[in-house]
């Protein structure tokens, strides 16, 4: 099969109108925002130096965080004040997607417009200025009739390159629930599916080239003082947005949002979720793509409706539980508690366990007689672990430190995907694994027995959002998946969509093909 016909790009092309329309959208919503703070700003702060210079630190402060922290962290800013408009006024609004987008992608945008029209306004000659007054203008007068005329060519030189920065940014808005062309990206990435890599990257390219040249016409027009061009500048935009948003609008709007963590597992189980929802009638897409954390306060706060999540996970990282119970129980007091706090539903087991385990090449584990965590434990001195951008911060691994006294001579973070790899080569002598993994057979690796059980059951559950507690429909299409997939069959599907060039939606569909045969 040559790269052209890889069915892959079909399956890119269908997602376009989408995730496109959803890029476009939170783009332009915060680059006029943007806008809409930062040209004011510079037009009042262009005669008050102590204001233009605290205006443009304070934008460039902005600009050194990185744009993914900047983007995470609206996202618990908005949740507190989210629950605090909602008890004192009753008002509530969602702090997952859009909004938390487009404020800090605004923020971002910023610093451009108000550098270059502070830089357009400081250019203008004086002795012009100095015409202004002897001619009697208003203030009023010499900045709509003479100041901005002439720095409009240098603003527009701003505006084109906040656009550029807002577009590329925008595609690192897929983990905190924003729809963008980056799902291309970090989906590709977690899957190896490198046709859906280079489609995103070269989608936001396109738009941003696309933008940028038609600013530049509207800015070439201003310089030339021609009218035909700037008409034809902003017609340009205006249909490229119209082109984009209209597809999306268009689609048949959703009842029921799968959501879906940031790991292969997790994209194929969003698909199967959202495939049996469509079977029996239901409308469904899946928001792909989120941490743990997200994921989870979007299904309490029902801006999700239902995902995947592991035991374990729960007990430890949400709950912040400490004590480890037999599985029985522990599922049992995650359903109440759940429920009691969250008004969340765990409405089943799917019937595999998808645990932390600390791995190692099967071949070096015998030569080095090591078995078990405990036998690691003499060895970890001169090893170096790698684990994924969560584990070394989540509380199995202090339990697994606490129980065993490890210490490892470096600790690494990596993509998942990549840390099996980097085990099997040598790059690195243990990483922190997951137990359903496919790659575990692929590169010959053994799983070390945790004898002291530090680390908790981790049964993949299916959680349901308050608002679809009591859903019929809902439960009924996926009642068929409860304890139909055993390890093996996860290990399966997992190694199908990390090797043999399928996405997460064919295999979702051969998992069901074979679970449904059981």
């Amino acid at each position: 099969m040559s790269l052209w016909s890889d069915p892959r790009w079909g399956d890119a092309l269908t997602r376009l109108p989408d995730y496109l329309g959803n890029h476009v959208r939170v783009s332009l919503t915060a680059l006029a925002l943007g806008l809409l703070i930062s040209f004011p700003l510079a037009i009042i702060a262009r005669r008050r130096p102590f204001l233009r210079d605290a205006a443009l630190g304070v934008a460039s402060v902005i600009q050194t965080i990185p744009g993914l922290a900047l983007l995470a962290l609206f996202y618990p800013l908005l949740l507190v004040l989210a629950a605090f408009s909602l008890q004192w006024f009753g008002v509530d609004f969602s702090a997952f997607g859009f909004l938390p987008a487009v404020l800090a992608l605004a923020l971002y945008s910023m610093l451009p417009v108000l550098r270059n029209t502070i830089t357009g306004f400081q250019g203008i000659d004086p002795a012009i200025m100095e015409a202004t007054e002897a001619v009697g203008m208003t203030s009023r007068q010499s900045l709509f009739m003479v100041e901005l005329p002439l720095a409009l060519p240098v603003i527009m030189a701003g505006i084109r390159t906040a656009a550029v920065w807002v577009i590329g940014t925008a595609t690192l808005s897929t983990p905190i629930g924003q729809t963008s062309l980056g799902n291309y990206i970090f989906a590709g990435l977690q899957t190896q599916n490198w046709v859906f890599v280079l489609f995103g990257c070269a989608a936001a390219a396109m738009l941003a080239l696309a933008v940028d040249q038609l600013l530049a016409l509207i800015e070439n027009g201003l310089k030339m003082r021609s009218r035909a061009r700037v008409a034809l500048g902003v017609l340009g935009i205006a249909a490229l947005i119209l082109a984009t948003l209209i597809p999306s609008m268009e689609r048949a709007r959703t009842s029921y949002i799968v959501g879906a963590k940031t790991f292969t597992e997790q994209y194929i189980l969003s698909s199967l979720i959202a495939q049996r929802l469509q079977a029996a009638g239901l409308p469904a897409s899946s928001r792909e793509g989120l941490g743990s954390n997200v994921i989870f306060e979007a299904l309490a706060s029902n801006d999700i409706d239902v995902y995947v999540d592991y035991s374990g996970t729960l007990w430890l990282s949400l709950l912040k539980r400490t004590d480890v119970l037999p599985r029985k129980e522990l599922l049992d007091a995650l359903k109440t508690t759940l429920s009691d706090r969250y008004k969340i539903s765990l409405f089943g087991e799917l019937g595999f366990e998808n645990a932390y385990a600390l791995v190692m090449p099967r071949k070096r584990a015998e030569q080095l007689g090591i078995r078990s965590i405990a036998d690691l434990a003499s060895r970890a001195g001169s090893f170096v672990i790698a684990g994924d951008y969560e584990f070394f911060s989540r509380p199995e691994w202090a339990a697994i430190k606490r129980n065993y006294s490890l210490t490892f001579r470096e600790q690494r973070q990596m993509q998942p995907d990549f840390m099996y790899a980097a085990v099997a080569s040598g790059d690195v002598d243990v990483i922190a694994g997951y137990t359903s993994d496919g790659l575990i057979a692929k590169y010959d690796l053994v799983v070390l027995n945790d004898p002291k059980q530090a680390i908790p059951p981790y049964d993949a559950v299916v959680l349901v959002s308050p608002k679809h507690a009591d859903d019929t429909a809902l439960r009924d299409a996926l009642k068929p998946l409860l304890g139909k997939i055993n390890i093996t069959t996860m290990r399966e599907a997992n190694l199908r969509a990390s090797t043999n060039d399928s996405s997460p939606d064919s295999v979702a569909r051969w998992l069901w093909s074979r679970i449904s045969k059981e």
